[in-house]
């Protein structure tokens, strides 16, 4: 598994291959066929906490190519709090490698709608950037068949990186059995926030909370003892109840029936448990705030720092919400329990950088992914960004109590599935399916008709 490279170009089977693939529908995406790697974002996802209008936009980043040996970076990190993080990793990369020049050429937009159609457009004209941010798993997919990444060698993947790296994470990184990219953050999914005067006012332990069904008896709890909104939401787009739906789910079924069912899609199987979480879901939209239909995932959040409701479910970037609000302490005046049914999971969101084949920069591409893998790296990005790193052997002395309580969290998971909502669990087509499953369930709260939406989301077996 080396990182060879070639000059032949573009093969006219693996362009026909992933021109075949855009007009399938699957978000089409370009092969390029010397050294690196390849991978792809999903540009309809509004990613958790990190998406806002995701607008497309044409940036600098669609005509420029690497410069010489410039590292070419391709990012859609451009809001503050990950601007910043993206800025303490690119020091300590300049101070290992003070020789490599880095191109820092973010595609601002949505979670990567705008570098999605930026990165497909340069590898199919053959000039791909050095690296670009990517989900991780199943979002890799087509770029993977298209066959315009290069594995990750040795050189990369290190024994000792293999060593420190959890191994659902790993999974990601190979969706097919090679290496084709490295994780550099973990965000959970399965948390569940509140509010803690809320809950005391209502009456409701949190930590008592076995099941999913559970939280709807505390949610009608609070709203007889109460005056707050039960569970903050957002429907305004699909991907919050997407997120919550499949954590429901991993909360009745576990992780090997979620892996059967979504991973594997054999969702056809579990039909019964499909419909029993879209169910759940209905009863916890029967105590939604009012305004879920026109807010944002952040505006909900904010009811919660606010005292106007009790819980919410996301991933926990909501946490830099709560971090930056004066007077809104953690543990004191907000908390944390794993979703119930899910304390043993450790729902990972993950961010990572590939090597896309034909690359301008090889040499510096491959320094820049040894050095996203090490916990210098890793302790430097995660802390800003509020993430937590995929490696068990960072100092958490850096990440503060909440973080610090998520990263012995994360060791001690007996598992960490891939998500849905993110990008990681399925492809982007199917993915694509779901969302579209969700935005008339948002509407409409049919389990009947979303229960087969989301079985005719799959491909059939």
């Amino acid at each position: 598994m080396n990182e060879k490279t070639d000059d032949d170009g573009l093969s006219r089977r693996t362009y026909l291959r992933l021109s075949g693939l855009a007009g399938a529908g699957m978000a089409g995406l370009a092969g390029c066929s010397s050294g690196g790697e390849q991978t792809e974002t999903e540009g309809t996802t509004q990613a958790g906490g990190e998406g806002t209008s995701g607008e497309s936009t044409e940036t600098a980043t669609e005509q420029s190519g690497g410069s010489g040996n410039a590292l070419e970076l391709v990012h859609w990190w451009t809001a503050g709090g990950e601007q910043d993080a993206l800025n303490a990793l690119l020091e300590g990369f300049k101070q290992e490698y003070p020789d490599v020049e880095v191109n820092n050429n973010p595609a601002p937009g949505g979670a990567g709608s705008a570098l999605d159609t930026v990165v497909k457009n340069r590898v199919l004209n053959q000039n791909p950037p050095s690296t670009f941010q990517i989900w991780p798993g199943k979002a890799l997919t087509q770029y993977v068949e298209g066959d315009v990444l290069n594995t990750l060698g040795d050189s990369v993947w290190s024994q000792e990186m293999r060593d420190a790296y959890r191994q659902g994470v790993q999974d990601l990184a190979q969706p097919s059995g090679n290496y084709v990219a490295v994780p550099l953050n973990i965000h959970r999914l399965n948390n569940l926030f509140y509010n803690t005067a809320v809950l005391e006012e209502a009456g409701v332990d949190p930590s008592s909370l076995s099941d999913p069904a559970a939280v709807t008896d505390a949610l009608a709890t609070i709203s007889e003892n109460t005056d707050a909104v039960p569970m903050a939401h957002q429907t305004q787009s699909p991907w919050s109840s997407v997120q919550l739906w499949e954590t429901i789910f991993l909360g009745y079924n576990g992780v090997d029936a979620y892996n059967d069912a979504i991973v594997n899609g054999n969702i056809s199987k579990h039909e019964s448990a499909v419909k029993k979480s879209l169910r759940t879901l209905k009863d916890y939209h029967q105590h939604f705030n009012d305004d879920a239909g026109s807010i944002s995932w952040d505006q909900a959040n904010s009811k919660v720092v606010n005292g106007d409701a009790a819980f919410i479910h996301q991933g926990d970037w909501a946490a830099g919400q709560y971090k930056s609000a004066s007077d809104f302490a953690y543990e004191s005046d907000w908390n944390m329990v794993p979703f119930p049914g899910t304390s043993s999971m450790y729902s990972v969101v993950t961010d990572s950088f590939v090597f896309p084949k034909n690359n301008p920069s090889p040499d510096a591409t491959r320094k820049f992914l040894s050095y996203c893998g090490t916990v210098d790296a890793q302790e430097r990005f995660n802390p800003v960004k509020g993430s937590i790193p995929p490696r068990t052997d960072v100092p958490a002395d850096q990440f503060g109590p909440f973080l610090s309580s998520q990263i012995e969290d994360f060791k001690n998971s007996e598992s960490q599935p891939p998500t849905i909502a993110h990008g990681t669990a399925v492809t982007p087509d199917v993915h694509g399916n779901i969302d579209e499953a969700f935005a008339g369930f948002n509407e409409q709260w049919n389990v009947d008709s979303t229960t087969t939406a989301l079985v005719n989301a799959f491909p059939s077996n």
